[in-house]
């Protein structure tokens, strides 16, 4: 295959396509979003076996369990890729929306229109659901969208990309609103971020040496996070069984997702209340833990940590622990060795949570709460492209919005500038 030539095709149809699907009314973008949803549920013994293909193969080649993880394709992960379809067709359509309309002393009004993006190019490892929730959030976005996903999981990319084609023929959009790349040739990722004449935007998800290459070499513009690397921060006055199940759940509940808790940090006046409880229960749970001397000291099962744990993102059953003095303390350490993903604080201290939602700077700050929950879909998104931890145009979960833009429109009645 001629990777160049056959990208800037894709490209080019692309483009079109865009244009098409720009104009298309909500009730058409609904439409293909629920038949794709009904085209799922008819295809779920195709996934499966397509999914196992990927699956022998991943673990003939040496994926790790995390990756592995990813890449299922269970049948409660086509249920939420189903209903998260369906609450992306129920979301209110934010394109064609006016606000901010003003009179100038000219008479004339401004305001701005939410208009799409245009063509937006998604790069991704392992996950063949980010295929459903890539196109449903780009289509009802009005945007086309190109789907270039790891090798790992071609032919379960491709069955779920028959879906997205029924979908989007019964609604009789362009099959071309969204490409799912066939190639698995790496080249095809070096031509897709480097064509800004057919791709508006480039989203990369996977792993941070994927997002370090796109970030380098892309001709178009990013949206990225680079680390995972999350905290949370148990207060001198947090509730005890408030902090012990979230500080668990933030670690447990999955190991290979970035949301995932890599340090806690506790208070020094409540470590010794909470912390040889809270490292039991890791080590039942089957992780390892790492901490400061002040840790080991009050649970001797962990094993030193090194100044490069406190910013790694270990997608694994690995802990990193460290006591600290205060919030001053706990807000430095976040802000220093933190990734600016997803920060939460435990505390019943209204005054406190108040300082830590404003001092750290991260893309989601949360008091009470898993930093499990960094998610589009929980955040009633529907779904997310991505989580992007950029300050520019898009920050946390990217959805609906994140996938416009806004152009001003002016209203004269024969106004002229004198």
């Amino acid at each position: 295959m001629n990777v160049e030539a056959y990208m800037n095709k894709l490209g080019q149809k692309a483009r079109e396509a865009s244009r098409v699907v720009a104009r298309a009314d909500t009730g058409l973008k609904n439409k293909a979003l629920l038949a794709m949803a009904e085209a799922l549920d008819a295809s779920r013994s195709a996934l499966a076996k397509a999914n196992e293909k990927d699956l022998e193969n991943g673990k003939a080649n040496g994926l790790d369990a995390a990756m592995l993880d990813r890449l299922a394709l269970k049948p409660a992960t086509i249920d939420t890729m189903i209903e998260g379809l369906k609450q992306v067709a129920a979301l209110p359509d934010p394109i064609g929306g006016i606000t901010d309309m003003n009179y100038r002393p000219s008479g004339i009004q401004i305001g701005k229109m939410r208009v799409p993006l245009g063509v937006i190019g998604i790069i991704y490892e392992s996950r063949p659901n980010v295929t459903v929730e890539a196109a449903s959030l780009c289509l009802k976005s009005g945007n086309a969208t190109i789907l270039r996903g790891g090798s790992e999981a071609i032919h379960s990319n491709q069955a779920v990309a028959d879906c997205i084609r029924q979908g989007l023929e019964a609604a009789g959009l362009p099959l071309e609103a969204v490409q799912v790349v066939e190639t698995t040739d790496r080249a095809a990722v070096g031509k897709l971020i480097t064509m800004p004449e057919y791709v508006d935007v480039i989203v990369p998800r996977g792993g941070k040496g994927l997002i370090e290459r796109v970030s380098q070499e892309a001709r178009v513009p990013v949206i990225k996070h680079l680390d995972g690397v999350c905290h949370v921060y148990i207060d001198a006055q947090a509730d005890v069984v408030k902090a012990e199940n979230i500080a668990l759940n933030a670690k447990t509940h999955r190991y290979g997702t970035c949301n995932t808790m890599e340090t806690l940090l506790v208070h020094e006046s409540i470590a010794e209340t909470i912390l040889r409880d809270l490292a039991d229960r890791y080590v039942a749970a089957g992780v390892e833990l790492r901490g400061c001397d002040k840790s080991r000291k009050l649970a001797p099962v962990m094993i030193a940590a090194s100044v490069d744990d406190w910013s790694t993102e270990y997608l694994a059953p690995v802990l990193s622990v460290k006591v600290v003095s205060g919030l001053e303390e706990a807000i430095e350490h976040i802000n220093q060795y933190g990734s600016h993903h997803t920060d939460a604080i435990v505390t019943e201290n209204y005054s406190l949570a108040r300082r830590f939602l404003r001092e750290v700077d991260s893309s989601s700050v949360m008091v009470n709460a898993s930093t499990r929950f960094a998610d589009g879909f929980e955040y009633g998104l529907g779904a997310e492209i991505g989580i992007s931890t950029d300050k520019i145009h898009a920050r946390g979960p990217v959805g609906l919005e994140g996938l416009t833009s806004q152009k001003y429109v002016v209203l004269g009645d024969g106004q002229i500038r004198k």
